[in-house]
């Protein structure tokens, strides 16, 4: 999962924070401000898993092809990535205010196309348009409240943005659940997202420019305005001094290496001591999402009914767990990081994610190989409508409710009457046909199969959260925010970024497919490869940045980093080698 840039923040400086909020109207504003922006990122990753299930009863052709589905999951992360590359161009060219008031439009717009869309490819354009805000504004609103906030408070006001990313995500779980009766269901799911957009929107527009980008544009007296409902008077004049020194150096790196993204890239991976942190920073991004988790945020209510629970209502209200346990480990992060060191925390949370990956293999392995099996009496009992392959078939009685329910067969399964573990009927895939199934008071099941295993997947869908979130669900970030050289710090991190919204992409647009021809189980160990190989890169190339400056990780990597033996830093102030 992307969840942005995340600074820490101490104990004082949240009780700061808090009492700075309600004491100063305007950061006040700034603060909801800000979490609108995390939630609005957090709420359009978690909606869509509970709205596809609906879209697919509405589109007979998302539910028919995967590719589908998978466009309309993964087209938003696609936007993001685009979004998130013209961001930087925007913050810089206009401000970061702008940029912000833009990916609002966006947001709202793509919102609105989809609750009306009459057609998937319709949903599919507002998909675009939401991607688009939300890489603006994931990469935006960080740096505008780093630049806007005092900076007594800021690495709270940004650790807050980071929290409320996977509160929008448990909340759009929440919303998915309430409209799950509601006549129109997905299109509220998806068309409510607007909301949240316009009242940032409408913040936003009484907010000042960030004081940092209006100094920089050579706007002298509007940046000292705006510090004057900050600091008081004796503070501005010392905040004007840091700002100018700051600025000053920031070009002087410019100068050193270029302005073109392609110069800066080339001189990037020029000097050793970059390239070697681009190789841990692109390694931890990357591990991040082919560890599957957005499979899981994404997906999760579908993953659900693969285990056997074939109510869409039930599905999402399960996926609660996996969305209410992420949220939670984002907070353990914040108390833990900087106590246990971020390599550690990285290596233990790698090494839960592939316990947990391989006993989820099993559990989904353990339910096909025990699914009911397919009775020729109870599927007679529908007349005509037996399925055709089943009916077809040279050796029936070795069918099971997972074949009645491959993509070669594209049946449905309708439970045995006085037992759901019993042998079944498996029958036409038809609207029709549903309904007489549930008229009779049987489950109707389409993507997975009744087992006795399935409340084990939903235990170790929640264990693998919970050893996810607070290690490889934030500590990529933090790695990549303290890995890079100075000069080199905005052009390694975009590298990184884009990476990690590239394998994210990745991995949303092939998981339905690969459960189709590896089946949940093989799926899973696939992931559980992946994570292996992660492993393995982690310990290799990442070093500790715990308690380190940047000078002094920036000497650890210019020697290079082994893990097998103590890499310690020198006082030695010369400069390295580019």
């Amino acid at each position: 999962m992307v969840e942005g840039g995340i600074n820490k923040a101490d104990k004082t400086e949240f009780t700061e924070c808090w009492s700075a909020v309600w004491k100063t109207p305007y950061i006040m504003k700034l603060a909801l401000s800000a979490g609108i922006g995390g939630f609005l990122f957090g709420y359009d990753t978690g909606v869509i898993s509970g709205a596809l299930l609906y879209i697919r009863e509405d589109f007979n052709d998302v539910d028919e092809k995967t590719w589908l589905q998978e466009t309309i999951v993964s087209m938003a992360v696609a936007g993001a990535i685009f979004g998130a590359a013209t961001g930087g161009w925007l913050n810089d060219k206009f401000g970061r205010k702008l940029s912000i008031l833009i990916a609002d439009v966006l947001f709202f717009a793509g919102a609105i196309i989809m609750a009306v869309a009459p057609a998937p490819w319709v949903i599919i354009l507002g998909r675009i348009f939401v991607g688009l805000g939300v890489g603006m504004a994931s990469m935006t609103a960080p740096l505008y409240i780093s630049e806007a906030s005092p900076h007594k408070i800021r690495g709270a006001l940004v650790s807050t943005n980071g929290f409320l990313i996977t509160g929008g995500q448990f909340i759009s779980y929440l919303i998915n659940l309430a409209f799950t009766h509601v006549k129109g269901t997905w299109r509220w799911m998806l068309g409510i997202a607007g909301l949240p957009a316009v009242i940032q929107f409408l913040l936003m527009i009484t907010l000042p420019e960030s004081p940092r980008w209006l100094y920089r544009k050579g706007k002298v007296d509007e940046a000292k305005e705006i510090l004057a409902k900050i600091y008081s008077a004796e503070e501005v004049e010392e905040e004007m001094q840091a700002m100018k020194k700051s600025i000053e150096e920031e070009k002087a790196i410019e100068g050193s290496i270029g302005s073109s993204t392609f110069t800066q890239i080339k001189k990037a991976f020029g000097n050793t001591a970059c390239r070697r942190a681009l190789y841990a920073g692109i390694c931890v991004q990357v591990a991040q999402q082919f560890v599957g988790i957005n499979t899981v945020m994404y997906y999760s209510p579908t993953i659900i009914q693969f285990a056997g629970f074939a109510s869409n209502r039930t599905a999402v209200a399960l996926s609660l767990i996996t969305s209410g346990l992420n949220a939670v480990g984002s907070i353990v992060s914040v108390a833990f990081v900087d106590k246990y060191g971020r390599r550690r925390l990285m290596i233990i949370s790698m090494l839960g994610i592939i316990s947990c990956l391989v006993v989820l293999s099993v559990v989904f392995f353990q339910a096909s190989a025990h699914a009911p099996a397919i009775s020729s009496n109870e599927s007679a009992h529908f007349g005509n409508a037996t399925c055709k392959a089943y009916a077809n078939s040279p050796n029936p009685s070795s069918w099971n409710c997972m074949k009645c329910l491959a993509k070669e067969a594209d049946c449905g399964f309708c439970s045995n009457t006085n037992d759901l573990y019993a042998p079944g009927a498996c029958i036409a895939k038809t609207d029709a046909l549903e309904g007489a199934c549930k008229a009779e008071k049987r489950v109707w099941y389409t993507k997975g199969c009744p087992s006795k295993f399935g409340f084990l997947a939903v235990i170790f869908l929640g264990l693998y959260i919970i050893v996810y979130s607070p290690g490889m669900g934030t500590i990529p970030w933090v790695i990549n925010s303290e890995i890079y050289p100075l000069r080199f710090r905005g052009i390694g991190g975009g590298i990184a970024a884009v990476s990690n919204w590239t394998s994210n992409l990745i991995v949303s647009l092939t998981f339905l497919t690969l459960t189709e021809h590896l089946g949940s189980s093989g799926t899973f160990l696939l992931f559980a490869g992946f994570s292996l190989l992660g492993l393995v890169a982690i310990f290799f190339l990442v070093p500790e940045t715990k308690g380190l400056q940047f000078e002094e990780v920036e000497k650890v990597l210019q020697k290079g980093y082994s893990p097998f033996r103590k890499n310690t830093t020198t006082k030695d102030t010369s400069d390295h080698k580019n």
